[in-house]
């Protein structure tokens, strides 16, 4: 089963493609586009120096390979960001405001886990979707039967750093569309994302709190309105709901991992997120065998994140569930 690796490791591409050029604006992509892994750029970082949004997913992965414990989970970030765990070349050089501020919590007032993450609407940064994706494929063990029980998993998930409802539905979101680009792998992209999209805002019109946020989410309910929309209407931002809609973007609007981290990377600004966000579906729908060879020998530290994911797949007993 090389769902998860396809995934994991696309994820940590695009988020190492975007590294050198994050914060960087659309005109200057476009005068010198990304065409593969760079060395230095915005954080002076080696080629192939993956930042917060793999450390971020290596931490959660790692945690839940033993079960889902909070606590377990918290002071696995937490020693990312005071011990330099879970990166690239030993030293964190990259955090958003909300993870920090949400770690903060946890680590000086001890708080509970779940009421760490910010739930004001200034609090829905792509940091929780970022790294959610260990999350949902530990929803697709058998103990996880119905969409409830997993959409809460993953909202708790969520909420470690991100409580506020427009990210837990981000997440919501992306967790259905990666399942059904599973469950649908030899279906039609468009058709597999629609239906992703679908399942997710019938869910959220069915739960009351959630009404409010459904409508904001509008733009990506037609996947293929989403498809035929210009690039210019399209934003690079770090704002849950753009970095969903810029990956979405990428991934339907391309024919190949390659060509979907590219467009995302080069979509500017918060470049290592939605390239991560956008790899991780690019990476499950296209499979490892799509993912250029050359960029996966260039990412740091690759062994340990394929022994990491072999651990994980193991710790799942996903055999004879989706190939």
């Amino acid at each position: 089963m090389d769902i998860i690796k396809s995934g994991i490791i696309g994820l940590t591409i695009g988020d190492a493609l975007g590294v050198p050029v994050e914060f960087s604006s659309r005109q200057k992509r476009e005068n010198d586009p990304v065409v593969g892994m760079r060395a230095y750029g915005t954080h002076n970082q080696p080629k192939g120096t993956w930042s917060d949004d793999s450390s971020m997913t290596f931490a959660l992965m790692d945690s839940l390979k033993d079960g889902v414990d909070y606590f377990d989970i918290m002071d696995r970030f937490a020693a990312w960001v005071w011990e330099d765990l879970y990166t690239a070349t030993g030293k964190r050089f990259d955090i958003g405001r909300n993870v920090y501020e949400a770690l903060k919590r946890y680590k000086n007032q001890h708080q509970n886990p779940i009421t760490c993450g910010g739930n004001k609407e200034h609090d829905n940064g792509n940091g929780s979707l970022m790294r959610i994706l260990p999350a949902v494929f530990y929803t697709m063990q058998e103990k996880y039967g119905t969409i409830q029980e997993k959409i809460t998993l993953i909202h708790q998930i969520s909420s470690l750093t991100h409580a506020h409802r427009r990210s837990l539905m981000g997440c919501g979101i992306y967790a259905q569309v990666v399942w059904k680009l599973i469950e649908e792998k030899d279906s039609d992209l468009l058709k597999a994302v629609q239906a992703g999209i679908t399942e997710a805002f019938r869910y959220y019109e069915k739960e009351p709190e959630f009404i409010g946020t459904v409508k904001l989410y509008e733009k990506i309910r037609d996947a293929e309105e989403l498809k035929n929309r210009p690039k210019k209407e399209i934003s690079g931002s770090g704002y849950v709901i753009d970095t969903l809609e810029a990956a979405l973007w990428s991934l339907l609007t391309t024919s190949s991992y390659r060509e979907c981290v590219l467009a995302a990377v080069n979509l500017g600004e918060d470049t290592d997120t939605v390239g991560a966000v956008a790899g991780s579906l690019a990476g499950i729908w296209y499979g490892m065998e799509q993912i250029p060879k050359e960029w996966i020998e260039e990412i740091a530290r690759k062994e340990w994140i394929f022994d990491l994911c072999e651990k994980f797949e193991k710790s799942l007993n996903l055999e004879g569930n989706q190939k």
